[in-house]
């Protein structure tokens, strides 16, 4: 992954996971969902659209690297 984009996953209840990507250029912001292809340009909050759109498009709410922690 290039050193301008980072990824957030979620998993759904059912176990699989889904991944959104942002990418940055410049201060524009583009964030895209590996599962359904949606892409959305954004300046500000791209973690945060990133993750209410895998909780509305795909039940996708569970963090993975927090349930490694909660143990």
């Amino acid at each position: 992954m290039p050193i301008n984009a980072s990824k957030v996953t979620r998993r759904d209840q059912h176990g699989r996971e889904h991944v959104v990507t942002v990418q940055r250029s410049g201060v524009q912001r583009t964030i895209s969902c590996d599962t359904c292809g949606w892409r959305q340009s954004t300046q500000f909050l791209p973690w945060l659209k990133a993750q209410e759109h895998l909780a509305e498009a795909h039940q996708a709410t569970v963090d993975p690297s927090e349930a490694h922690t909660s143990r």
